[in-house]
């Protein structure tokens, strides 16, 4: 899951760079990130820290640059001089979304190479001494009129699917809106002890809290009586647990800072953790606290009893030798469809859609989560899960290290509904090599049985170029709700759960965990106390502690519905890491 960057918009809506503001430019060889061959690009660096690739070197008379291949930036970068594979090369290590990628390019001499070192240099300083310089596209904006919703599709906005809604004014607390003169809103909402101010135009809210409540009662691993392993990987584990107080069922992930920090996983999960405060949506699963140990970061979430659509599938195919019903996954695709609606809605790309991360709960709704776990050497079926990322779901921009926006979940969900309907992958291969030739120029086939408009809403999403691809446009998930397959869905019935699933998990208790995999929830319940103390609960790091941790910030209580409001953006940028030296 992730929040906006250079990539916010398709390439072609977004306003182009002036030459006058270039710094640098050449010829420079880029390394692909998934397939490692080289490949010539003409670069060009600019003021506002932006770095762009070019196929061809644009004319002299050009003014304006628009539509590169890679859209990249130096902005809170680590840059290494490196000699291996190639001689006279340099990596860019930073922030694509929230994952922490290193970029290589080689030059044709030391002395080019160098003269590009001193280049991003300066720029990257210059932008870190001076962060009001940040480039305003970055907070991705769609919209056309000026009266727009700042960083909403001006298609969906006067829908209720895609807004989400800071304070329920159904709550008992009660909201007051504050009239002016003229009979507008005024930019304060008042609840019981809150009160909520806005920034002009509402582009970005700060919520106080003046009760004694607001001294929160500090949650700790104390709270929680641990009872089943749910999910178990290289970062840590994940455990259905009870909260004390209330007796509440919950999923509680538990990741290791130390493996984290190793992974340089550290601004993924600070962004994972601020996004899911921020969203609420029916479809989405729902973060209920967040608070750290001294060795652990621990993430309170709901419990979705009904395990993933893996699991279901998988178990339809073996029974049937066949995927779903068209109903079946018509259902699914849309629950989903409505879900990542609102992340773009909300300036967030989600980007790690996949059978795995799609959860049901006990009425059998979807439920979207990013556990961030990838599991240790084990395997389900004919598909081995031994690595983080999951090669069969890339988009072909992603491999080509093109630059990359929303589309990419359009191809994320067109893999997932080919899956869903058909029983298998559209593209796979044993071989990644393989695999990532049959994503970028395979041909797409289809089963005899699929329905014609199953197969136009396939193609249209699995589409190779993001820009043609169905949702690719400004319009967004409209023009693929707008599809003839699903004309059978009333979309608002459908977000208001009003629509019986096509399927109900059949549960014996509320604890039931016969939805996830033996091989956890077997396994014995068992958190290991940091090296050094043995014995005693791991304990909570207090809020002011947390100032001289690397993981700043990460407490959080759900009080409030959400933190995203009506005519609201998520203003935070993932985070990177300060510029180093050269080594």
């Amino acid at each position: 899951m992730s929040i906006s960057s250079n990539s916010s918009k398709p390439s072609s809506d977004k306003p182009g760079k002036l030459r006058e503001d270039t710094v640098f430019e050449s010829w420079l060889s880029k390394r692909g990130e998934h397939i490692k061959t080289w490949r010539a690009r003409y670069f060009m660096l600019f003021k506002d820290g932006s770095l762009y690739g070019f196929k061809a070197k644009p004319e002299d008379d050009i003014k304006e640059l628009k539509s590169p291949l890679n859209d990249f930036t130096v902005r809170d970068i680590q840059l290494m001089k490196v000699e291996r594979p190639k001689p006279n090369s340099f990596i860019i290590r930073g922030l694509q979304w929230t994952t922490v990628i290193e970029r290589m390019f080689h030059a044709e001499n030391s002395a080019l190479r160098e003269q590009w070192v001193l280049a991003i240099k300066a720029v990257s300083e210059s932008l870190r001494q001076n962060p009001s310089h940040i480039q305003e596209e970055e907070q991705m904006d769609c919209s056309t009129g000026a009266t727009a919703i700042p960083g909403t599709n001006h298609y969906m906005q006067n829908t209720t699917l895609f807004t989400s809604v800071a304070v329920n004014i159904n709550d008992p607390q009660g909201v007051e809106l504050q009239k002016q003169g003229n009979g507008s809103v005024g930019n304060e909402l008042q609840t019981n002890g809150y009160h909520i101010k806005t920034t002009n135009n509402s582009s970005l809210i700060q919520i106080t809290d003046d009760t004694e409540t607001s001294k929160r009662r500090k949650i700790g691993l104390e709270d929680f009586e641990f009872l089943k392993v749910l999910g178990k990987g290289t970062f840590g584990k994940v455990i259905l647990c009870r909260e004390r107080r209330t007796s509440s069922l919950y999923a509680i992930k538990i990741l290791k800072k130390e493996v984290i920090i190793e992974k340089d996983e550290v601004a993924h999960t600070l962004t994972e953790n601020r996004v899911l405060q921020r969203c609420k949506h029916p479809f989405l699963t729902e973060l209920s606290y967040s608070f750290q140990t001294s060795d652990r970061l621990c993430f309170v979430m709901e419990f979705a009893i009904g395990g993933d659509l893996y699991y279901h599938l998988n178990k339809q195919v073996q029974q049937h030798r066949q995927g779903f019903s068209e109903d079946r996954a018509r259902f699914y695709g849309a629950e989903i469809v409505l879900a990542l609606g609102y992340l773009h809605e909300n300036n967030i790309v989600y980007r790690d859609l996949k059978l795995e991360n799609l959860l049901l709960d006990k009425e059998g709704h979807i439920k979207i989560a990013d556990f961030g776990l990838c599991k240790e050497d084990i395997s389900f079926g004919d598909r081995t899960r031994t690595f983080c990322g999951t090669p069969e779901y890339i988009a072909p921009e992603v491999l080509e290290d093109n630059d990359y926006g929303r589309s990419v979940d359009w191809w994320g969900v067109g893999i997932v509904l080919y899956e869903l309907i058909c029983g298998r992958l559209p593209f796979y291969s044993r071989e990644h090599e393989k695999l990532f030739e049959l994503i970028l120029i395979g041909t797409l086939r289809f089963p005899a049985r699929l329905s014609p408009v199953a197969k136009v809403l396939l193609t249209g999403l699995l589409v190779k170029n993001p820009n043609d691809r169905l949702g690719g446009g400004p319009e967004d998930a409209k023009q693929i709700m707008e599809q003839e397959f699903f004309d059978s869905i009333d979309w608002v019935k459908l977000y208001n759960k009003q629509i019986t699933p096509p399927y109900i998990p059949n549960l014996q208790h509320e604890q039931d965990t016969s939805y996830f995999d033996t091989d956890f929830t077997n396994e014995k319940v068992q958190l290991t106390p940091p090296s050094g103390r043995r014995t005693g609960m791991l304990q909570t790091l207090d809020e002011s502690e947390e100032l001289h941790d690397n993981f700043t910030q990460f407490s959080f209580h759900n009080s409030l519905p959400s933190s995203l409001v009506e005519r609201s953006i998520l203003t935070e940028q993932g985070e990177g890491e300060i510029m180093e030296g050269i080594s």
